[in-house]
């Protein structure tokens, strides 16, 4: 019998305020359990504005702890209602002058597995990251949930090779990419990067992008989120360039073998040739 989990997630335009953001996620997971699906992925910051548009003190409002803040608790009680896996991304206060950004993942029963950090962090004109986030440092973990092995890498880290890698050698099956990427010269990258990292790795790839324009400036989100398959082949259509939708589709694990032992390259890497890559 195939190995087939029908996994979901969520490209979501502004609503204004965070309450109005949590519920309308809410409504979208259930929708997406009465469906069939067994985990879903929100996107980056899901519970606030893309305010790294602008570098503003003020913004640190939108942070909360992790796991113990509101919103990871009220997706606690979401993943036991709905029996699904959720991977939540927010702006995360360790401590006073501690921010991170963030993905805790929530076990099908409520319990959360862990958190990633997002490495990697941007500093140009409309991603002024910088000014609010510390660069991860919880390492790559790979969570073992209900559904299977599941990673997370945020945004910017997907231009980055080693961090993929890493979750593959964690035994990733599927990982979330949540994104805020706007219209320009990434739109191109967008549909390039996530599936040649799924051939790389030889793992399914789900990847997040918000839709729409927002307050806080002018970047165009774009969307065009999807599920890639090891492969790197889409699974089903991508979604929308300029509406909210909510995409599921049926991912089958049984191709992560099939194509590992077709390929082989996790059997014909070289780690002992590969000292340069970490040297400063």
């Amino acid at each position: 019998m195939a190995n087939v989990v029908r996994a979901a997630l969520v490209q979501a335009t502004w609503t204004g305020d965070t309450e109005s953001m949590v519920a309308k996620h809410e409504e979208h997971a259930r929708e997406a359990a009465r469906r069939g699906a067994r985990v879903i992925g929100f996107q980056e910051v899901f519970n606030a504005p893309y305010f790294c548009q602008v570098q503003d003190p003020e913004h640190y409002r939108w942070a909360e702890p992790v796991p113990d803040g509101p919103t990871v608790r009220r997706m606690q009680a979401l993943a036991r209602e709905t029996g699904m896996v959720i991977v939540v991304p927010v702006f995360e206060v360790e401590q006073s002058g501690f921010y991170y950004n963030t993905a805790a993942v929530i076990d099908a029963d409520g319990t959360v597995l862990g958190t990633y950090r997002k490495h990697h962090i941007p500093q140009v004109k409309g991603f002024w990251e910088k000014f609010y986030f510390r660069p991860g440092n919880a390492g790559w973990p790979v969570f073992d949930t209900a559904v299977g092995k599941v990673g997370v890498y945020i945004c910017y880290d997907r231009h980055f090779p080693e961090g993929w890698r890493q979750l593959g050698l964690g035994g990733a099956q599927l990982v979330y990419n949540p994104s805020a990427t706007h219209r320009g010269l990434s739109a191109h990258l967008w549909r390039l990067e996530q599936p040649a990292a799924a051939v790389a790795n030889e793992y399914f790839v789900a990847a997040i992008n918000r839709v729409g324009v927002e307050e806080y400036g002018d970047n165009d989100f774009y969307g065009t989120s999807y599920f890639v398959d090891p492969r790197g082949q889409f699974v089903g259509d991508v979604a929308s360039d300029s509406k909210e939708e909510l995409v599921v589709r049926d991912l089958d694990f049984d191709l992560i073998d099939e194509v590992r032992q077709q390929w082989a390259f996790y059997r014909d890497r070289r780690p002992d040739a590969y000292e340069g890559l970490v040297r400063p």
